[in-house]
């Protein structure tokens, strides 16, 4: 029998989900230059599209299907298309129908993928982005959302019906809504893109500030509020486990925003309206993994670890000399593993998971599990992403010319213009534009070399 309290808050929280890829288009496109926001915006709606449709033509079967071997992947058969889903039943884990769950899911495999593209901000062709983003959640976030979010089913008596991925069962590593799926996942792919695709013309020389701080406060403003479906959506039901992670959702990103504001005005001598913003993604992530498995002190104290250690792994870009244009690797890559670790350190049994970590008693059984699920979703992830990203810039190519680039991939890319304060007359707006900027790039680029 259906729940109906439960099956109104997964859809609900998926809904919640969803709104954050917009949310995290606002935030990057903000990030960067005025003469590339539509494109940065367009890799996450384009992400949106692609992921819906493959997610259901075998995306949900790689990933939650009865596993194929050694819990590396789901059946890739077994739910083609969603076939047999769309009976009125409802799942083994629960009382919601499995469609619910399928769309859920969907929506987490959108925007992991969506996150990837603020290391490649102004220099990726948006055609190399959509084949990257089918190839890439093919290969690497279906499989590994097998291994973290697909659990073995054991009936009660002794009966296997459902066997689920290495990571959540044979490792028992605990990640309770994607720290290593999503975040880690996404961080290792965007070091991976960045270092493949090369270093933006005047990275380190030229100021690339972010071009509108209002869109930035909007999209962390409307990912804040979008992960509470993340986080407490992941309870996958309107308990208990939910109205914890929620609190410690709430109360561990207030913290990250703290911490990182305190270092920026430490170091810097001010706190800023980008650090702010970028403090709260920063608790988000870190408290993803962790938000069942800590107590609200211990959320506090992820959200202030996580604040404080992002706000200084952004500056790492400019000394180890990769370009990760906004950030992804100090956010996403480091938020990621230290909400990951700190759950065999701050985990305690009275949360809803019921382990206690190292300052709880519970001795380095759990760390250890939660060191090797980062380091391994974390390697297979950036090899594979490297792999991938490197043949595609070999065949197609990846990065578009340094000439495009100067003349701005908006106009380049989809022949628009994100801010039209000149009114050109005559003959198509864009093409005329596309001229002028063209001929714009070749005499700076002449100058430049001069």
């Amino acid at each position: 029998m259906v729940n109906t309290g439960d099956t109104a808050w997964i859809l609900t929280s998926a809904a919640l989900v969803l709104l954050m890829t917009p949310g995290l288009a606002l935030f990057y496109g903000g990030m960067v230059r005025a003469k590339s926001v539509l494109n940065m915006m367009m890799m996450s709606f384009g992400a949106l599209a692609l992921i819906s449709v493959l997610w259901v033509l075998y995306g949900y079967s790689f990933a939650f299907g009865d596993d194929a071997g050694l819990g590396l992947i789901g059946d890739p058969n077994e739910f083609l298309g969603l076939k047999g889903l769309m009976e009125d039943t409802t799942s083994e884990a629960g009382g919601y129908p499995v469609m619910a769950f399928v769309g859920f899911q969907a929506v987490f495999a959108i925007i992991t993928v969506a996150l990837i593209s603020g290391a490649i901000a102004d220099r990726a062709k948006f055609s190399a982005w959509m084949v990257f983003t089918g190839i890439w959640s093919s290969v690497v976030y279906f499989p590994v959302a097998h291994w973290v979010f697909d659990f073995t089913v054991t009936e009660d008596d002794g009966t296997v019906t459902h066997t689920g991925g290495w990571i959540a069962n044979d490792l028992a590593a605990l990640d309770f809504a994607g720290g290593t799926a999503v975040h880690i996942n996404a961080g290792a792919a965007g070091l991976a893109l960045a270092l493949v695709l090369g270093k933006r013309r005047g990275f380190g020389r030229d100021p690339m500030r972010p071009h509108n701080l209002p869109l930035v406060m909007l999209g962390a403003g409307l990912l804040w509020f979008g992960w509470f479906g993340f986080n407490a959506g992941s309870a996958l039901a309107a308990n208990n486990t939910a109205a914890v992670a929620w609190v410690n959702t709430m109360v561990a990103t207030g913290a990250a925003a703290l911490a990182w504001l305190l270092v920026e005005k430490i170091r810097d001598g001010h706190s800023t309206s980008l650090g702010g913003a970028s403090g709260v993604v920063a608790g988000l992530v870190a408290i993803t993994p962790a938000c069942a498995s800590v107590s609200p002190i211990g959320a506090i104290v992820v959200g202030l670890v996580a604040g404080a250690l992002c706000a200084l792994a952004v500056g790492l870009k400019f000394k180890l000399g990769y370009d990760d244009s906004l950030d992804v690797v100090g956010v996403h890559l480091v938020g990621g593993l230290v909400g990951t670790i700190l759950i065999g350190f701050l985990a305690t049994e009275d949360a809803p998971a019921g382990i206690d970590g190292l300052f709880y008693g519970g001795g380095v059984d759990q760390l250890w599990r939660q060191v090797v699920g980062a380091v391994a979703v974390l390697a297979y992830s950036f090899v594979l992403t490297y792999v991938i990203g490197l043949a595609i810039q070999k065949t197609m190519g990846f990065r578009i010319s340094e000439e495009d680039e100067v003349t701005g991939i908006d106009t380049v890319e989809h022949a628009e213009s994100a801010y039209d304060f000149v009114s050109l007359g005559g003959g198509s707006g864009a093409a005329t534009l596309t001229g002028q900027a063209r001929a714009e790039a070749r005499n700076t680029e002449g100058a430049t070399r001069a």
